[in-house]
């Protein structure tokens, strides 16, 4: 990977970009600027998704910047509320209306479940699988992939889904680097994407990582980035500002030893930043609609 406009291969055959650019917490107002300034910036890979309440202002950059659809790779998802065969049907017609496309790139399934208590959240994600294959089939959806999803949860769709998930997001950084789920995924040729790659900034004062920011010459934001690369992990970055945008696309052009990622890579295990998909009760939409 040389750049951000460098791909994968997914299992189906399509090109994923090796960065994309994160919408959560950039709903409306300025958040429409930032769009715009992550286009300008050379973002092509956008993930977005209902809870974020960003896919209108996506869409609306999107179409303000003149440049054709098929240059974006545009990625949603659906909340634990709209899991179902109808519901995730009726999910994907609104996130398509509010975005403004006639089809997507990748389509996921955000949460496995609701809560400890939800007991039927098995049937609900076979149901809501079977929906967005069905999505696939009629081209209105270029592949299909989940978020949060554990190997005990991705074995659910590998047992009873008649397509495989392309990716799987989940929260990875130095020192959470979820070992096990990163390797079921590489061993089902799942892609994995790392949200929360800087660990909602937690790891930007890490004194590890700014012992190898001074040793390579780098900020910590861009060891954790360089880190991910190199394990062949997606890093969905954030930003405001076009400075730190740009900084963040700054990791191509040095190489992490095997010694320093081997020590990375068993840095001290930090907390959970986000919700645990089995026991954690996420926060809700404010705004189904948008």
């Amino acid at each position: 990977m040389k750049s951000i406009k460098d791909c994968y291969t997914l299992s189906n055959g399509i090109q994923i970009p090796c960065m994309g650019f994160g919408t959560y917490n950039a709903k409306g107002g300025d958040n429409l600027a930032i769009n715009r300034t992550a286009i300008e910036a050379g973002y092509r890979y956008f993930d977005t998704a209902s809870l974020y309440e960003t896919e209108r202002v996506l869409g609306q950059a999107i179409k303000e910047s003149g440049i054709p659809r098929k240059e974006f790779f545009i990625v949603s998802k659906l909340w634990i509320d709209e899991r179902g065969y109808h519901e995730a049907k009726e999910a994907f017609a609104r996130s398509l209306d509010r975005l403004g496309m006639d089809y997507l790139d990748l389509y996921l399934i955000h949460w496995p479940r609701g809560s400890e208590g939800d007991a039927d959240w098995k049937e609900k994600d076979i149901d809501t699988w079977k929906a967005m294959e069905e999505l696939y089939d009629e081209g209105k959806v270029r592949g299909l992939g989940l978020s949060n999803f554990l190997p005990h949860h991705l074995d659910l769709i590998l047992q009873h889904g008649r397509i495989k998930p392309l990716v799987d997001q989940l929260e990875i950084h130095p020192g959470y680097t979820q070992e096990g789920a990163v390797r079921y995924c590489q061993e089902n040729d799942i892609r994995v994407q790392a949200w929360s790659p800087l660990g909602r900034s937690a790891m930007l004062d890490n004194p590890i990582l700014k012992v190898y920011a001074e040793k390579y010459g780098k900020s910590t934001a861009q060891i954790c980035l360089r880190f991910l690369l190199q394990k062949g992990i997606i890093p969905l970055v954030k930003s405001s500002a076009m400075e730190r945008m740009k900084e963040n696309q700054n990791i191509f052009d040095f190489e992490i030893s095997t010694e320093d990622m081997s020590i990375l890579n068993n840095m001290p295990q930090n907390t959970w930043l986000g919700e645990h998909p089995d026991f954690a009760i996420p926060k809700k939409r404010s705004n189904f609609a948008q």
